[in-house]
């Protein structure tokens, strides 16, 4: 697979989900987004209407984060973050589902919750991805869970919050694409702080990334002469 640089910064999701953020931290964040030509900025429901204003005239899409980091919340709760994050400006958002209905392997309920989050974005338009905190799940969890997104159907499955105890593997990668089906993508986060790390989950079927450190990679590969 031959990679080019901007075929890279376009699909990193810049991010920025630190506690102690500030405005300036965001702007920084929404400039460099639009310098490098990442797809979007990663960031909490908070400032979102924020982001979106600093990101106008762009291309640059503003993220959200919905039951961030841990999903436990109820589904009402994360229905009502992204419906507000929505109502802000967001342009796609990224939910934690309920890791621990996953370890109960109540399934059911995790088809409920994403049913309910990604009817949310469809009724806007736009993309929902659903984190799995693979760190936390088995080999046969992630199938199962996978498998219900093969039937919901959301835009993304994505590996980790990068909160976790360990972030996107390529071997979860490709189960993840296998299993939830040629409608459903995957993104791929959580310890992404290399060119090399950045292809391996190209390679596996991630055609996301979920950083922070997307200058890092941009710049490692002009540095080995991709163009």
């Amino acid at each position: 697979m031959e990679l080019t640089v901007k075929q890279v910064a376009a699909m990193v999701d810049h991010t920025n989900l630190k506690a102690y953020a500030t405005k300036e931290d965001f702007r920084i964040l929404c400039d460099e987004a639009v310098t490098y030509g990442f797809k979007s900025v990663a960031i909490n429901t908070y400032p979102v209407a924020m982001c979106r204003e600093m990101l106008e005239g762009t291309e640059v899409l503003t993220g959200a984060a919905v039951g961030f980091p841990l999903g436990q919340m109820t589904i009402e709760a994360k229905v009502a973050e992204a419906e507000d994050a929505v109502k802000n400006g967001c342009q796609e958002f990224d939910y934690v589902c309920n890791v621990g209905k996953v370890k109960e392997h109540d399934y059911e309920y995790i088809e409920r919750e994403m049913s309910a989050l990604v009817s949310v974005a469809r009724k806007a338009g736009i993309c929902c991805k659903v984190i799995f905190e693979t760190c936390y799940l088995t080999e046969e969890e992630i199938i199962e869970t996978a498998k219900v997104a093969s039937k919901v159907k959301p835009d993304f499955v994505k590996t980790s919050t990068g909160f976790g105890t360990d972030g996107a593997k390529p071997e979860h990668v490709r189960i993840m694409k296998q299993y939830a089906g040629d409608d459903v993508q995957v993104k791929a986060a959580g310890g992404i702080r290399s060119f090399e790390a950045a292809k391996a989950m190209i390679e596996a079927g991630a055609t996301r990334l979920g950083t922070s450190s997307g200058i890092k990679i941009v710049e490692e590969m002009k540095a080995a002469g991709y163009r």
